[in-house]
């Protein structure tokens, strides 16, 4: 199921704040991504492996099983790093730098289209494919006016509440900086390091941008050395750190709320805040960031058919991230500009291993429903489990038994659970929390539900219906026409 094509890792993604509204996801992206996917093996991949899950749905238990290996395949595929697409041609100009050679960057940033650029020296390479071009094909004034053939560091400023600034592109080079926008200089640039950004020091090593959530305060993080120069985009203040456990970086970038510092021809993935380093690291960055010739961090995959696709659960939360799940996978569905990708649930909520029943958000937290357990995480930037939980649903929602989906509609507080042809309410403000209603329903082997302005969304199988409230879904003898979920709901090959 999901995938687009855009490419691989960093960036900044806009998320949407409807909650109903599935994006479109159309053309943007390199990685096509399918929920159900068939993988050959992963020959050189070097990640650890995952844990089998073990959800049980209502399909032919042969087919559930072979298709949710393929989920596992894809998972492993894409674990730690950025999906690669296929691999690029050889490049056939001896001028032209070649990265797989194992190059290091003098800068990282996307674009405000999302493209991911890749300086070195006086050449860029526009997305995770292909070969370098000149820099001024992209940013002409940078060597016609100004003649300085590299960057120092780059980075697209995230400042929703500054229009003006919001989505720019800043490149710097020894005391000045360059602000672009659509690949136009702006106005009145170059200017000085200090006039736009006070405290920031000159000849810098790398910059990256940092939204208020994953950092306290919309940011912007500047390396020079082992010193992290965190600048606040409203105060206009700078707080210094020293991270020494940090290699130096050359270039850093963020993707899909993760930050990546890149040192020669490898990357270390770090916390925004405290710099911590979890997991393996370094990594080599042509295994992940790229394509190259014998390289590469997973095995070849094929797009299922959206008639194929199944998905276990679907939620949006109150910041607007839409996410889907399906086996031990998920996939955030609101970052169709800077790439959809799909990555096992453990990554963000590491407790919760071998897939979902349901899932739904309420009060900046999510919750994920696994069996007879519970999971509450706070929805910040990296989710954290509530103290206390996992709880059994009958100690949190005073429910038993399977749970099929689970939905809460906008600015409501009952979260509706479909059990088999079930619908019951729970209302979430009530201590305890309890049953209050039950209704029947015609439809039944619902897979997932979501609710939002335009009303529920019902997922069964590879087909979807569209009800206007609770009520209707439950009262509605005849169901409405089903409609076939489509490339640009998630991506799948039609």
């Amino acid at each position: 199921m999901f995938c687009n094509n855009q490419t691989p890792p960093p960036c900044v993604c806009k998320h949407s704040h409807t909650r109903t509204q599935l994006p479109n996801l159309s053309t943007h992206t390199h990685i096509h991504f399918s929920i159900k996917v068939q993988v050959q093996l992963l020959h050189s991949y070097s990640s650890p492996p995952q844990v089998p899950h073990q959800r049980t749905s209502s399909g032919p238990h042969t087919m559930e099983l072979f298709t949710k290996t393929l989920f596992l395949c894809l998972a492993l595929a894409l674990t730690n790093g950025a999906p690669a697409p296929p691999e690029d041609a050889a490049v056939n100009d001896a001028a032209l730098p070649d990265r797989c050679a194992g190059i290091e960057f003098d800068a990282i940033t996307p674009d405000e289209k999302g493209n991911m650029l890749f300086f070195k020296g006086s050449h860029l390479w526009p997305g995770f494919r292909g070969p370098a071009q000149p820099s001024n094909e992209s940013f002409k004034e940078l060597d016609d006016m100004h003649n300085i053939g590299h960057v120092d560091a780059a980075f697209r400023m995230h400042n929703t509440e500054n229009p003006d600034d919001h989505d720019h592109i800043y490149f710097f080079l020894d005391d000045k900086v360059f602000s672009y926008y659509n690949h136009t200089l702006e106005d009145g640039y170059p200017k000085e390091i200090q006039e736009d950004f006070p405290g920031v020091p000159t000849h810098l090593d790398a910059a990256v941008e940092c939204p208020k959530g994953e950092c306290i305060a919309d940011s912007v993080l500047f390396f020079k050395g082992n010193d992290v120069h965190v600048y606040d985009i409203t105060t206009k203040t700078v707080k210094t750190k020293t991270w020494s456990h940090l290699p130096v970086c050359t270039s850093a970038t963020r993707w899909l709320e993760h930050y990546y510092c890149f040192h020669g021809h490898n990357f270390t993935r770090f916390h925004p805040v405290s710099g911590q380093v979890s997991g393996d690291y370094p990594k080599d960055a042509r295994r992940y960031f790229m394509t190259c010739p014998n390289f590469g961090h997973g095995g070849h995959y094929k797009v299922l058919k959206c008639s194929e696709v199944k998905i276990d659960a679907i939620t949006t939360d109150d910041t607007g991230k839409m996410y889907i799940f399906a086996g031990p996978i998920y996939m955030r569905l609101d970052t169709s500009r800077d790439g959809l990708h799909a990555f096992p649930i453990t990554r963000a909520w590491k407790e919760v291993t071998g897939g979902v029943d349901a899932v739904f958000s309420y009060t900046n937290k999510i919750y994920l429903i696994k069996g007879d357990q519970i999971y509450i995480y706070k929805t910040a930037a990296h989710y954290t489990l509530i103290e206390g939980y996992p709880k059994t649903l009958k100690e949190e929602l005073g429910i038993e038994g399977h749970v099929d989906a689970a939905f809460l509609c906008p600015n409501e507080h009952t979260v509706h659970v479909i059990q088999g042809q079930k619908l019951r309410a729970v209302d979430l403000t009530a201590s305890p929390r309890a049953v209050t209603q039950v209704l029947p329903m015609s439809l039944s082997d619902i897979d997932a539900a979501v609710c939002g302005e335009e009303g529920i969304k019902v997922f069964k199988g590879s087909q979807f219906y569209n009800y206007e409230s609770p009520r209707l879904l439950a009262l509605s003898r005849i169901a409405p026409v089903p409609q076939n979920i489509t490339k640009a709901m998630m991506g799948c090959e039609e």
